[in-house]
C-alpha cells in the first residue's frame, strides 16, 4: 500500500482519527480477484504491521503511561505477537489493479494480507 504516512509516529491510532487516503496495489497475478470492487464499496483490509514489535505482550492503551498495562489481545496496538492490522475503508476509486481507499492509518509500504468486503446483514451477501 502507498500512503503519505511515512513513520509510525505520524499515523493516527484509528482511521477515523484523521487518517489520509491511500492506494492499494493488487499484484497483477491477482488482478481478477479485485475485478468486482467498485468506488463506494466498504472493505476490510488485513495488513501486516511490519514495524510492529512481536515480543510485546502488554501495553499502556493508546500509549498513555497513566493507563494500566493491558494485554495486547485486549487492545488495538500494532505491537503484538502476530501484528495483523484490521482496517475498515471506503473505496474512492478503482484504477486497473489499484484501489484508492480512505481512511487508512497504516504507514507507507505496509503489506496488505487480504481484502474482504463489509457484508450486508443479509444471508445472500
Amino acid at each position: 500500500m502507498r500512503s503519505s504516512l511515512q513513520r509510525r509516529e505520524e499515523a493516527p491510532r484509528q482511521g477515523y482519527e484523521g487518517a489520509p487516503d491511500a492506494w492499494i496495489d493488487i499484484d497483477p497475478a491477482y488482478a481478477e480477484a479485485g475485478e468486482d470492487i467498485h468506488a463506494g464499496d466498504s472493505l476490510i483490509l488485513l495488513t501486516w504491521f511490519h514495524e510492529g514489535d512481536r515480543e510485546v505482550q502488554k501495553v499502556h492503551p493508546r500509549s498513555i503511561p497513566g493507563r494500566p498495562l493491558t494485554g495486547v489481545f485486549s487492545t488495538r496496538s500494532p505491537d503484538r505477537p502476530n501484528p495483523i492490522g484490521l482496517h475498515r475503508v471506503t473505496v474512492l476509486a478503482v484504477e486497473g489493479n489499484r484501489l484508492h481507499v480512505a481512511p487508512l492509518e497504516a504507514i507507507d509500504g505496509t503489506p496488505v494480507v487480504d481484502i474482504k468486503p463489509v457484508l450486508a446483514e443479509s444471508a445472500d451477501a
